[in-house]
């Protein structure tokens, strides 16, 4: 079988590959993916290759396009499933690693991290400039909590805070088990010190954190999004900043990526890092690992454990 990795890939998940198949690794703009792709039976990507429908429709031998990550929104998962291709991902291979970035981000937004460092760098030492604000005590609200938001929780509740979610798929069980305490989303926009966006990118998520949302929660409250950058009207997110609606923002992830004119890029009270959440030298093992694994088992005939399109087995 022959094997196409378009965004790298970690060194052990291309050995695993490499032990019963030809493996290509290159990068390609889209037209040179259009004009490669109909000599391999497997397709590895992470976030920055387009799997649209006219790759799948060239890819007349592809089996399998496997993602070296959490989310599939960059593969035409409808377009796979019609055609019998199945998609795997990794979505466990991430999950701590977004998690300290989540809590790193919340720490550098209220104790003012890159701005102090800026400062002691220009030769400057402003102590009453940078006087921050703690984790302990505050309420971390969480915008979804599966594998990862319920990591955040964990390491929020070592910080002393009391974490709330709204998450329609969270049971109570689960909740409890976890010590966290189920909200509507009015309530989880009011009462949220921290809001961490963890919910996954869908037709109901997409914008849903907006004006109207954002004017609900308290003045001093910082939001943090390491999820996807569509979930949050980032022209809403600018204009609460500007007017002192909300406290701060952080962010790792933005509707369009480089977000070049975006208008919270010159918002107040900003963290940004460029999508930085699975970017850990372990995150990247495992989720190479993970997907190569996967795509092991679907060109050997078997079915793979992490199948974003279960449809395509009937």
């Amino acid at each position: 079988m022959k094997i196409l990795v378009t965004d790298g890939l970690d060194p052990g998940a291309l050995a695993i590959l490499r032990k019963a198949n030809e493996v290509d690794v290159r990068e390609f703009d889209a037209k040179g993916l259009f004009v490669a792709i109909p000599d391999y039976h497997a397709l590895i990507v992470r976030s920055r290759t387009k799997v649209t429908k006219e790759v799948l429709a060239q890819g007349t031998q592809l089996k399998v396009v496997g993602r070296a990550g959490v989310g599939v929104d960059n593969i035409d998962v409808q377009e796979a499933t019609a055609r019998k291709i199945v998609v795997v991902n990794a979505p466990t291979a991430s999950t701590v690693s977004v998690a300290e970035l989540a809590i790193g981000h919340m720490v550098s937004l209220l104790r003012h991290l890159p701005e102090a460092d800026l400062s002691v760098r220009a030769g400057k030492w402003e102590k009453a400039r940078f006087g921050g604000r703690e984790l302990f005590g505050k309420t971390l609200g969480l915008l979804g909590s599966g594998r990862i938001g319920a990591e955040v929780a964990k390491r929020a509740q070592a910080f002393g805070m009391e974490v709330i979610a709204y998450d329609p798929y969270l049971t109570r069980s689960t909740a409890d088990g976890l010590r966290i305490r189920l909200v509507d989303q009015d309530r989880l926009f009011r009462d949220a010190d921290v809001l961490s966006v963890h919910a996954a990118l869908t037709a109901e998520t997409r914008g849903l954190i907006g004006a109207s949302q954002l004017a609900k929660m308290k003045r001093d409250a910082i939001l943090v999004n390491c999820a996807r950058g569509e979930v949050v009207d980032e022209g809403a997110l600018a204009e609460a900043l500007r007017s002192g609606k909300i406290g701060g923002a952080a962010i790792d992830v933005f509707s369009k990526e480089p977000p070049v004119g975006s208008p919270v890029l010159s918002a107040p009270n900003t963290v940004f890092t460029p999508h930085l959440g699975a970017s850990t030298a372990e995150g990247q093992a495992r989720a190479g690992a993970i997907v190569a694994e996967q795509v092991m088992k679907v060109l050997n005939g078997q079915r793979p454990d992490f199948v974003a399109n279960p449809d395509v087995y009937g």
